[in-house]
């Protein structure tokens, strides 16, 4: 059995699951506000879950200018490189334009250590063939295609793209509506359309909670990160949507008790990460469900 870790060390299944994304929606936090929070979480105990800063294409100027602003004189690379204290800043690349932004947000993105590329597109195939020829061959990537383009024999052929490639897939959890969520059966698809092909993926929006909830000011069906966490080990369509579906958070954290470590493995080199607007929420989230020990209160400004 998993035995969780205490005194504040983050357990292997959250290692790196929460990528920063705080200045996108809903959170919008200025650039120049973001960059000091997520040095902050950098240099946190939690920082082993926290995954690289995110920022669209049309942000980088702004991020390279928020980051120098803050640069530590003297720093290693401080005159050539915006960095985190001593350390060059992590940016994931979001590119809602598709393969037309990647050779420019790649020029702009010099400055800092690429942690990766998230390109939404129309044309699987044709991003495939993009990143192949622009994307340093060291950096992951990730493609993101609309939700109504996955459906019926549409994700079959998305994703007998990307199992050929060296790219992860990336399916978007939420939004701002409430047809940007997807119900249990479609998200229990895509996630066993991975899992069959042994097909890595990254989710994004709406997964801030544990526990798939209701949200009590928008009426908005959440899914709970932990669920994914859990349906990610599922090859079977009607046991992921299962997974997907439980709102008891003891049912939720009992079963992530009883991962054995190779579970734990399969799981996580299924769902890689997820972007969340917030890192102390999921984080307070577990902590509450006894499923992360933690050393310190985590605060709403820790966000």
């Amino acid at each position: 059995m998993n035995a969780l870790p205490s005194g504040g060390v983050i357990p292997e299944l959250f290692r790196g699951l929460f990528d920063d994304a705080a200045v996108f929606p809903p959170g919008n936090l200025p650039v120049a506000e973001a960059v000091p929070a997520h040095r902050a979480h950098r240099a946190a105990w939690y920082a082993e879950a926290v995954g690289p800063f995110l920022c669209g294409a049309g942000r980088l100027g702004e991020l390279a200018a928020a980051v120098s602003a803050g640069a530590v004189p003297g720093a290693a690379g401080a005159d050539d490189s915006v960095v985190a204290g001593d350390r060059p800043l992590k940016v994931g690349l979001v590119l809602p334009g598709g393969s037309i932004e990647l050779a420019p947000a790649l020029a702009a993105a010099a400055p800092f250590e690429l942690a990766g590329a998230e390109l939404a597109t129309r044309d699987a195939a044709e991003a495939v063939a993009a990143l192949d020829r622009l994307l340093p061959p060291d950096v992951p990537a990730a493609v993101e295609l609309p939700r109504e383009l996955l459906r019926g024999d549409g994700l079959d052929a998305v994703l007998d793209v990307l199992v050929d490639s060296p790219y992860r897939a990336k399916f978007r959890t939420g939004g701002l509506v409430a047809e940007a969520f997807p119900n249990e059966d479609e998200l229990a698809a895509f996630l066993t359309g991975c899992a069959q092909r042994g097909l890595p993926y990254k989710c994004t929006a709406g997964l801030h909670n544990a526990v798939r909830h209701t949200d009590p000011e928008t009426g908005f069906e959440h899914h709970g990160f932990l669920n994914v966490l859990l349906a990610a080990q599922e090859t079977d369509r009607a046991a992921a949507a299962a997974v997907l579906a439980e709102r008891d958070g003891e049912v939720l954290a009992k079963a992530a008790r009883a991962l054995t470590d190779r579970q734990i493995v399969v799981i996580r080199n299924s769902f890689t990460a997820f972007g969340t607007c917030s890192i102390a929420e999921p984080l307070g989230d577990l902590a509450a469900l006894g499923l992360l020990s933690s050393p310190s209160p985590l605060h709403q400004e820790d966000r």
